[in-house]
């Protein structure tokens, strides 16, 4: 299953940091691509790419100016994450059974009613305010289980090594990291 996700309503003087998060939260958890409408945010397309260059993968962010045509063309299926859908925990298998490419919708500041009215299921991670990116961390892990923790991003110039203690980063061709960070270039030992 491919995964997509459309960002509504993005305001850069508001959003700038929430957009962020949310569109590398997509990335780490398996999305190949976010799409956002809203106002469109050079700055935020050129830091989302600068992140891919370093860290690795094929990750695609994409504006458009109107949610609709983005909805009505998608080829597959489409889940719009909402604290006024269905329990994420009653419908995440039929998501999965359903294959093909998935939209996951993520709403701004008010989602228009039509999104509603076009998604083939309205999900609820919980029926209670909270966050866009706590919604989406939490339906993609759900949706792909521990796997969404384990996606590789070749070609990166950085990569983490899990440590108990302080920060293990390999770096290729350098070094990186300040105090307590352990650090080591690619080619050594």
């Amino acid at each position: 299953m491919t995964i997509t996700v459309l960002r509504l309503g993005h305001r850069p003087q508001r959003d700038k940091r929430l957009s962020t998060h949310l569109i590398l939260c997509a990335r780490a958890l398996g999305a190949e691509k976010v799409i956002y409408t809203g106002m469109r945010d050079p700055r935020l397309e050129d830091g989302i790419a600068s992140v891919v260059k370093e860290w690795g993968g094929s990750f695609e962010v994409e504006y458009t100016a109107s949610h609709m045509g983005i909805i009505r063309n998608w080829a597959g299926k489409m889940v719009h994450l909402t604290m006024y859908g269905l329990q994420a925990h009653e419908v995440v298998s039929e998501v999965k059974e359903s294959g093909g490419p998935l939209l996951i919708v993520v709403g701004g500041a008010k989602v228009p009613w039509d999104v509603y009215e076009e998604a083939d299921w309205n999900v609820s991670v919980t029926t209670q305010p909270h966050s866009e990116v706590s919604a989406l961390a939490i339906f993609m892990h759900l949706l792909q289980g521990d796997a969404a923790l384990r996606h590789e991003f070749p070609g990166g110039r950085l990569k983490i090594t899990p440590n108990i203690r302080g920060k293990d980063v390999e770096v290729e061709g350098g070094r990186r990291g300040r105090g307590s960070a352990k650090t080591k270039s690619s080619g050594s030992t």
